[in-house]
């Protein structure tokens, strides 16, 4: 089992060395641009929440 961990380890740590060692910052870049990308997504959904909720005189508030 030790082996299977280590060699796994070392598998992993050379796929990460040939993907993301070359591409630098690129993906932290890309999560923080989805980030605020699905911050606004939300933000738009609940303001069309919220103009639901306002227009309903039966809800409890």
């Amino acid at each position: 089992m030790t082996e299977f961990l280590y060699w796994l380890g070392h598998f992993m740590h050379d796929v990460f060395e040939m993907t993301l060692v070359p591409l630098g910052n690129l993906p932290n870049w890309f999560f923080i641009v989805l980030a605020f990308a699905l911050l606004g997504w939300w933000m738009k959904l609940q303001k069309a929440y919220n103009e639901k909720a306002a227009a309903d005189p039966k809800q409890l508030k």
